[in-house]
């Protein structure tokens, strides 16, 4: 039992911040879905074919929809890319796309309205799923807009005179397009644009308040991410197309990460293609997890997940932080009971990192996770306490493991303080304790996905940011919860869990340094 008194925002809290008991509740859906691809997507279609071809993944939207309601859904989030598809050039996407106006500046009902725009038959046919099936509707099209390349010379205009984005965009119950978001951060996307400004788009509900919009590799940066939970936006609406990748980012680990760091509602629906490892969606909240992630071998399918979660809005439900006792308890499909908090201490005011002169243990050694050189000790016995340094960055564990039959398993813990820049740059602090791709050191850091031993275990870190994330990863892809997560002034983050369901592939204290993102050399 651990007794969490916390502030919102507070630099003196624990890792955890709870709302009062509240029936106020509402019914999410979020689609896993196979994608009809353009076999040949680099060569250009006539607006007549590309239809054709996103109309087949439109029906398919059409009959989960359907069952969607008939399930309660009153939201419902189809993934990035899933009408169009992907790896197209910048000009061989140009049959697939439509003009989405500015709900900010013009009302407009498609379904209702089909007349006042051409080529906007995607937009229609979206608009008249939510309203046939009185649902608010959430899904991601790219999109055209004009950009002042004569007028304004020194704008970030592309050379053709037009923008073209990534963009998700929202409608009403009647189908009332009511949000539109240009995707920030684009991930090897040479078809699309980054819009000139970030933008921080939300919108509101009348069974839940207000929800962001956020698209795939999004969720790793500040713009918007960490801006919409610092304005108070508590439910996140994520498209995306997620690659897997362990032992620290697949797809419903990192989500998971992110509801619990960010203290966030999640709503997240991936694409399914085993070719590209994508797979792995999910509806999080800091109490409960409903997610799927296929196994290798299982049919490649879409998947509907459906689950009753809690209004997070503070301002729709009236409530204020409150103090409670929970308790923590190991997950499957659904359900634990720790809240965490994103207010860490404040950039600049943490305590510094302690003298980490003497704090690794013996043999430490340098292996490669994730394409970064983590510095790593081995876990030798069956428990113990262990800590391991990069740099000033220190991480520690206390353990406790209980190998399962006769498997001999490795077990290393790692610490990775600097700027990763592989597939993106983005500065990290990272604690994480990992099972061994084999019996040599130098398999630390490689990707597994099944695990036999159970660990209990307490692993802490002192962070110089107040952004991260936690996670704990067993055999399978079952996620679990923590049975702890602490913050103490100071920067210093503790996880705590035991009583494990199944093997520990991964327990990682995921650190995001955003203001770090653009240094040219590592921390």
């Amino acid at each position: 039992m651990f007794l969490f008194v916390v502030t919102f925002l507070s630099v003196h809290l624990a890792l955890g911040q709870t709302d009062r008991v509240s029936d106020s509740s509402y019914v999410a859906a979020v689609y896993e879905h196979r994608v009809i691809l353009n076999p040949e997507p680099y060569i250009p279609l006539s607006r007549k074919d590309a239809l054709e071809h996103m109309q087949k993944n439109l029906d398919i939207y059409e009959e989960q929809a359907v069952i969607a309601a008939q399930q309660g859904a009153q939201i419902l989030v189809f993934p990035e890319d899933g009408i169009h598809g992907f790896n197209f050039t910048r000009s061989s996407i140009n049959g697939y796309l439509e003009s989405v106006p500015d709900p900010q500046q013009e009302s407009w009902n498609p379904c209702t309205e089909p007349g006042r725009y051409s080529n906007t038959e995607v937009l229609q046919r979206l608009s008249c799923m939510a309203r046939r099936n009185n649902l608010y509707l959430v899904a991601n099209m790219p999109d055209l807009q004009p950009c002042p390349l004569k007028s304004d010379p020194s704008s970030s205009c592309p050379p053709d005179g037009r923008w073209q984005f990534n963009t998700n965009v929202v409608f009403r119950s009647d189908g009332l397009l009511v949000a539109r978001y240009h995707k920030q951060n684009l991930y090897f996307e040479a078809s699309f644009d980054t819009p000139p400004q970030p933008e921080i788009i939300t919108f509101d509900t009348p069974f839940a308040g207000k929800f962001g919009l956020l698209i795939c590799f999004d969720i790793l940066f500040h713009e918007p991410t960490v801006t919409l939970v610092e304005r108070g936006v508590r439910q996140l609406i994520f498209p995306t197309a997620w690659m897997n990748q362990l032992p620290l980012l697949d797809s419903i680990q990192f989500q998971r990460a992110l509801s619990l760091g960010a203290n966030v509602t999640l709503l997240a629906a991936n694409i399914r293609h085993d070719g590209l490892i994508m797979k792995g969606s999910g509806i999080f909240t800091p109490t409960s997890a409903t997610y799927h992630h296929a196994s290798q071998g299982d049919a490649e399918e879409g998947k509907l997940l459906v689950a009753r979660v809690p209004v997070l809005d503070p301002l729709w439900v009236g409530q204020s932080v409150a103090t409670e006792e929970v308790k923590g308890k190991g997950s499957g499909e659904s359900t634990s009971s720790v809240a965490t908090e994103s207010g860490y201490c404040h950039q600049g005011s943490c305590d510094s990192p302690p003298d980490s002169a003497d704090r690794s243990s013996s043999e430490t050694f340098i292996s490669s996770m994730m394409y970064d050189p983590f510095k790593f000790v081995l876990l030798n016995e069956t428990e113990g306490d262990l800590s391991v340094c990069d740099g000033t960055f220190c991480c520690d564990l206390q353990y406790k493991r209980s190998p399962q039959g006769n498997a001999e398993e490795l077990y290393a813990l790692g610490a990775f303080a600097g700027l990763h820049t592989v597939n993106g740059q983005y500065a990290l602090q990272v604690c994480a304790l990992v099972r061994c791709g084999g019996l040599e050191p130098s398999s630390c850091g490689q990707e597994v996905e099944e695990a036999e031993s159970k660990i209990d275990f307490l692993l802490e870190g002192t962070f110089e940011t107040r952004y991260v994330y936690p996670s704990v990863l067993a055999s399978r892809m079952v996620l679990e919860q923590p049975e702890r997560l602490e913050k103490t002034e100071g920067g210093r983050v503790t996880m705590k869990h035991s009583n494990m369901t199944a093997g520990l592939v991964t327990a990682c204290l995921y650190g995001r340094m955003y203001h770090l993102d653009n240094a040219s050399t590592a921390l």
